[in-house]
């Protein structure tokens, strides 16, 4: 796996009137996607994901999440919008915009108030079901390398949106705005407190 890379006639001479986005895009006549991909037969060119999305551990291994972002997404309807974050740390977290209408039916059904904190932390527990499916032994167990999946959650109070900057115009999320709007949350989830589920800033999230 690498950069896509590509040259050619019909590549693009530049930016308009960017010089530096020209330069960080085309070196020695060829194109940097940014796109992560490899080729399969020879022939075939699979694109995984995104060279600036990817996971780092603390041993340097790296790992595009997109898959299982989208699979969590496109898979439950008690989550809305997710990012995967490792920089280099411990382990992987998880940072989730909660579906909360469909949450609170859920707890409703459960004969339980949504906005008690009985209620709320049913909600984290069924978000942290969710999660839970793709370890060994859950219905999407195997889909995607145990060393990835978040071990720890954080619930956000407000979706990634144009008015927050945290999507661009496309609705696609920028991940390293979201990173820094939530840069508490990512610091605190890598303590014993915040690796809590049932934290207090989870709590008040829902």
């Amino acid at each position: 796996k690498g950069e896509i890379v590509v040259r050619g006639e019909n590549v693009m001479a530049g930016y308009w009137k960017n010089p530096q986005g020209t330069a960080e895009a085309l070196r020695d006549g060829w194109l940097h996607t940014g796109d992560m991909g490899y080729m399969y037969d020879s022939e075939y060119l699979y694109v995984v994901g995104r060279f600036k999305s990817l996971l780092i551990s603390s041993d340097g291994e790296k790992y595009s999440p997109e898959g299982f972002e989208d699979s969590l997404t496109d898979g439950s309807k008690y989550i809305e919008q997710v990012i995967l974050h490792n920089n280099q740390d411990p382990y992987t977290i998880v940072l989730i915009v909660p579906a909360k209408d469909a949450l609170k039916e859920y707890v409703s059904s459960k004969g339980l108030d949504p906005a008690s904190r009985e209620g709320k932390e049913e909600m984290l527990r069924k978000i942290q079901e969710e999660i839970d499916s793709y370890k060994k032994g859950g219905s999407h167990g195997g889909m995607f390398p145990e060393r990835w999946l978040p071990a720890a959650v954080a619930v956000l109070p407000e979706p990634f949106t144009e008015q927050n900057g945290l999507v661009n115009s496309t609705m696609k999320i920028v991940r390293g705005k979201v990173e820094k709007h939530y840069a508490d949350r990512i610091e605190y989830a890598y303590t014993a407190e915040g690796k809590n589920l049932l934290n207090e800033k989870n709590i008040a999230s829902l």
